[in-house]
């Protein structure tokens, strides 16, 4: 799973939840949909990752976790609050579709995008992160949460 990037998992699990959810004639969640809220936070879910990237780039440093040339260990930004912003923007990106759209199966996707990145992609790259920039990164994730 660690071969195929996050934002693939996450179209496949967006794909796999619209699929689901026409087949079962887009059965309405309780209160949903929401579409100014769900777009309110496709939107939302665009500023982590976005300031993420400029900070990485500015870094002179890869984006690609599983790169062996990472160069520097940003910490400032989005990394003050959350050591996965880009995660983050994608889980909020998946909720804010499954408000948008209201079918309960979508509601899935957010989930199943949390567990994948949580417990597939994210000790990868910790372990990775560990081992190549060792105390510093210790003392980072002391600090800051995985999440928020």
């Amino acid at each position: 799973m660690v071969k195929l990037p996050p934002p693939i998992w996450t179209l496949i699990y967006i794909l796999l939840g619209l699929a689901l959810s026409w087949s079962l004639g887009w059965p309405a969640f309780p209160g949903l949909p929401l579409p100014a809220l769900g777009i309110v936070l496709v939107v939302l879910a665009f500023i982590p990752p976005i300031w993420a990237v400029m900070l990485f780039r500015r870094a002179d440093t890869e984006i690609n976790p599983t790169s062996p040339a990472n160069r520097a260990l940003v910490t400032s930004g989005p990394y003050q609050f959350t050591r996965n912003p880009m995660y983050l923007g994608l889980v909020t990106l998946s909720l804010g579709i499954a408000v948008w759209i209201g079918a309960w199966p979508m509601l899935i996707v957010p989930l199943a995008v949390f567990a994948t990145a949580n417990w597939v992609h994210i000790p990868f790259e910790e372990a990775k992160m560990r081992r190549q920039f060792g105390a510093a990164y210790e003392d980072y994730a002391a600090r800051v949460r995985r999440w928020v």
